[in-house]
């Protein structure tokens, strides 16, 4: 038989001799340990200044700073459960020195004062850890994007293709109008024109419509079907046009956004629980990153990632005033802007192009344009069998970035019984080609700097550095979706985001 048993002695209502004190309740090392440290340490003038004197005294910026950086570092992300942690949680009461904001002074704090500010506060947590030996500026970054679904709801579409239309079918039925009013107004309307596309806008919809009304309306064999319409016109069309032209506004040329988030863009999602890449109202979440250590973060709209480098690297050089020697990055972003921006900045850019990985595996495909030799002395192309291929001209071509590229063309002399015809090309005549020289000069540069040894270490290297962060913040932190609307609340987001991994890393 056992011995009897004991339990250890246990009474809630046992008042203690002495008040625990917070501080030991707290242990050594532990992460919010950590966040009271950096904090402490970064300069907070740029939050300061966001703060008008007079009115009920404010929670100190840097107590707001770090209950915002521990709650997203403990994957707490509503501003109601940082209240509830505020109160209740040991960790968050030593850190806030037993304060209590309540939601809307932590949703205001987040919204309003981070915004524009949040950026200034990362890098100086980045410079922290480059004098602590962790990172470095110089040296290589890795960058990737990834896509973030806004919180707008799905269904709220608004399409830039869709509005075009729309106003193209106004523009033909008020010519139609117009047709049937000359028709039998003719000497009413003389001395005035149709509208041009370019003048569709609510004034003038509604100065036409009411020409036509005027010129009609002493007319008896109007058709009925053409009062209802000239009516409709003037009750509607110049309303939704006006509708139309702020959507415009808002588009600022992009195809897609939400009404209730005009500045999500709508993004196939690859993460889509229905696996079917539906499309969803988000922003594209660039990073770069060194051991796994995010050292710039960038918000966009665009969803091609090839777009968003240029402005990506102008951020890293103005908050730290210089570059790193080398970018590595996937296909996404080999692009003829991008090699030469980063060719004109001195970075080294190890970044594939579209076709580089299917090259390295099969060989340039033959009879391609990438195949024909160019002498550049000379300015020509040689073909397949060996003739020459001379410049006919050259063009310009504007890429969806605004990017101006020259493209030069040169002609085959005699296709005519060439016994290589039917697999060279099949169009008429003789083949003509375009070129663009520099994407070409620099594919070749960029397929010599991946082949190096320096070029195949970083590319073994790139997926093991940037995707985990993507893994770590949408996985095991289950950020996926964010809780704020706008570019500019969305982007303290991402920044708080980044602190908090940084340092949950920095520490572990």
């Amino acid at each position: 038989m056992g011995g009897k048993v004991v339990f250890k002695e246990y009474d809630p209502d046992q008042l203690t001799f002495l008040p625990y004190k917070l501080e030991e309740l707290v242990p050594a090392g532990h992460p919010v340990r950590i966040v009271k440290q950096v904090v402490d340490a970064v300069d907070v003038k740029p939050l300061n200044r966001k703060y008008k004197g007079g009115g009920a005294s404010s929670f100190h910026p840097r107590l707001m700073l770090k209950l915002l950086v521990y709650g997203y570092l403990t994957n707490t992300y509503s501003s109601r459960k940082l209240e509830e942690q505020a109160a209740q949680n040991v960790h968050f009461m030593w850190l806030l020195g037993m304060k209590k904001p309540d939601h809307n002074t932590i949703n205001r704090f987040r919204s309003e004062k981070l915004s524009g500010v949040l950026k200034q506060i990362f890098s100086q947590i980045v410079l922290l850890l480059q004098q602590e030996g962790i990172v470095s500026l110089k040296e290589a970054i890795f960058t990737d994007g990834t896509k973030i679904e806004s919180v707008a709801n799905k269904y709220t579409f608004v399409w830039g293709k869709s509005i075009k239309n729309s106003k193209e079918k106004m523009k033909a039925q008020l010519d139609e109008l117009w047709g049937y009013a000359q028709s039998i107004a003719a000497e009413e309307l003389k001395d005035t024109a149709p509208l041009e596309y370019s003048e569709i806008n609510p004034e003038k919809v509604k100065e036409t419509i009411s020409k036509i009304n005027a010129a009609l309306e002493d007319k008896e064999d109007v058709a009925g079907k053409v009062k209802q319409k000239l009516n409709y016109a003037k009750k509607h069309w110049p309303e939704n046009l006006a509708k139309y032209d702020e959507q415009e506004k808002l588009l600022a040329g992009r195809n897609s956004m939400s009404k209730t988030d005009p500045d999500a863009t709508f993004m196939r999602m690859k993460e889509d629980h229905m696996l079917n890449g539906q499309l969803k109202p988000a922003y594209n979440l660039q990073i770069s990153t060194q051991e796994q250590f995010i050292l710039n973060y960038t918000l966009h709209q665009t969803p091609t990632d090839y777009q968003t480098l240029p402005s990506h690297i102008e951020q890293y050089e103005s908050l730290y005033k210089e570059l790193p020697k080398a970018i590595v990055a996937d296909a996404g972003y080999g692009s003829d802007e991008n090699y030469g921006v980063l060719q004109q900045k001195g970075i080294e850019a190890y970044i594939k192009y579209n076709t580089f990985d299917k090259e390295q595996k099969e060989g340039i495909k033959a009879f391609s344009n990438d195949s024909l030799h160019y002498n550049e002395a000379e300015n020509y192309l040689t073909c397949p069998m060996g003739q020459r291929m001379h410049h006919v001209g050259d063009g310009q071509r504007i890429t969806s970035s605004g990017f101006l590229q020259l493209i030069s063309r040169y002609q085959a002399q005699n296709c005519e019984g060439c016994p290589m015809r039917g697999v060279c090309h099949q169009n008429p005549g003789n083949r003509i080609v375009e070129i663009n020289h520099s994407l070409r000069k620099h594919k070749q540069a960029a397929t010599e700097r991946l082949n190096t040894e320096q070029g195949i270490k970083y590319r073994k290297r790139r997926p093991a550095d940037v995707e985990p962060v993507f893994a770590q913040l949408k996985h095991n932190h289950g950020f996926r979706r964010f809780l704020l609307k706008g570019m500019s609340k969305t982007e303290v987001e991402i920044g708080l985001l980044s602190i908090a991994h940084n340092l949950r890393k920095w520490k572990a």
